[in-house]
C-alpha cells in the first residue's frame, strides 16, 4: 500500500517545486510581473497625482480619486486590474517553459521511460505550477499592501481596510485567471514539446489574435459569438466583474464586461479543467520520442 510520503504525484511535485525554485527564469518572470504591477498600479498614478498631470488617468479621475485608488481600501481592484493584460501573458510564458523545457532538456523522456507513471509526473508538474502561480499572487498582494500603506502614510491618509469578502473574491478570481493562462501555456508547451514555439504562439494569440477577433466580432455576429468563449474574454470579464468595469469600461486595457461574472467564472473553470484533461490525454497517448 502506497503511503502519502511515497505517493508518486507528491514526489513529482516536490521535484518540480525544487526545479522551479532554483530556476532563474521563473524568478525573472515573477519579478517582471510584480514590477509591472507596481509601475502601473502605483508608480504612474502617484506621479500623476503628485505632478497634477492627469493625462495618465485618461478617464476623468481627479487628483483625489487617484489618491483613493492607491490606498489600502482599493487593494482588491489594484491586485487584479493588470492580470488580463500582462499578468496573463507572463503566466502563459511560465506555463510554456515549465512544460516545454521538460521536453527540451530530455527530463520527461527519461522520467517517462523509468518511472513514475506519466500521469503522476505531469500531475506533479501541474501542481507545482499551480503553487508557483499561487505564491506569486500572494507575494504580489503583500508587496502591494506595503506600497499602499506607504502611500497612505506619506500622504497622511487614514488607513481603511478592504472587506475580507472583497479581498477573498479578488484573490480567488485573480488566481483563477492567471491559472487558466498558465495552464494554457503548459498545454502549448506539451503539444509543441518545447518552450520557444509554445511561448511564441501563446503570446501571439493572447496579445494579437484575440484582440483582432474581438474587433471583427463587433462587425460580424457569428465571430462575436466565438469571441465570447475565448480565454481572454473570459478572464477579462471575470476581472471586470471584480472591479465593477460597468461603471467605467475603458479604464484598464483587457478588462471587459462582455460576460457576466457567473458566466466568466464558469468559462474560466471550464478552461482550467479542460486544459488539464487535454495535457494528461496527450502525454498518456503520445510516444516519448
Amino acid at each position: 500500500m502506497t503511503t502519502l510520503i511515497d505517493n508518486p504525484v507528491l514526489r513529482s511535485t516536490r521535484a518540480e517545486v525544487l526545479r522551479l525554485r532554483r530556476w532563474p527564469a521563473v524568478w525573472v518572470l515573477v519579478a517582471v510581473w510584480i514590477a509591472l504591477g507596481l509601475v502601473f498600479g502605483y508608480l504612474f498614478p502617484y506621479l500623476s497625482y503628485r505632478t497634477g498631470d492627469l493625462s495618465f488617468a485618461g478617464d476623468g479621475d481627479t487628483r483625489a480619486q487617484l489618491l483613493v485608488e492607491m490606498l489600502p481600501a482599493a487593494l482588491p481592484t489594484v491586485l487584479v486590474q493588470g492580470l488580463p493584460m500582462f499578468g496573463g501573458a507572463l503566466a502563459l510564458v511560465l506555463g510554456a517553459i515549465v512544460a516545454g523545457n521538460g521536453y527540451g532538456w530530455g527530463t520527461w523522456k527519461t522520467v517517462f521511460t523509468q518511472g513514475p507513471s506519466r500521469p503522476a509526473t505531469v500531475g506533479g508538474s501541474l501542481v507545482a505550477l499551480t503553487l508557483a502561480v499561487l505564491g506569486s499572487l500572494a507575494l504580489t498582494l503583500v508587496l502591494f499592501l506595503g506600497v499602499s500603506l506607504l502611500v497612505a502614510g506619506t500622504e497622511s491618509q487614514a488607513v481603511t481596510w478592504p472587506s475580507a469578502g472583497a479581498m477573498l473574491e479578488s484573490f480567488g478570481g485573480g488566481f483563477l485567471v492567471i491559472e487558466m493562462w498558465a495552464l494554457l501555456g503548459f498545454a502549448l508547451g506539451t503539444v509543441a514539446r518545447g518552450p520557444a514555439l509554445a511561448v511564441g504562439l501563446g503570446l501571439v494569440w493572447a496579445l494579437v489574435v484575440e484582440n483582432l477577433l474581438r474587433g471583427v466580432g463587433a462587425l460580424l455576429g457569428p465571430v462575436e459569438a466565438v469571441t465570447e468563449v475565448l480565454p481572454g474574454t473570459a478572464g477579462g470579464s471575470l476581472v471586470g466583474a471584480l472591479v465593477d468595469v460597468s461603471s467605467n469600461p475603458n479604464e484598464t486595457p483587457g478588462v471587459l464586461d462582455v460576460l457576466t461574472g457567473s458566466q466568466a467564472l464558469l468559462t474560466v473553470l471550464a478552461y482550467c479543467v479542460g486544459l488539464v484533461v487535454l495535457v494528461l490525454v496527450v502525454v498518456r497517448r503520445r510516444d516519448v520520442t
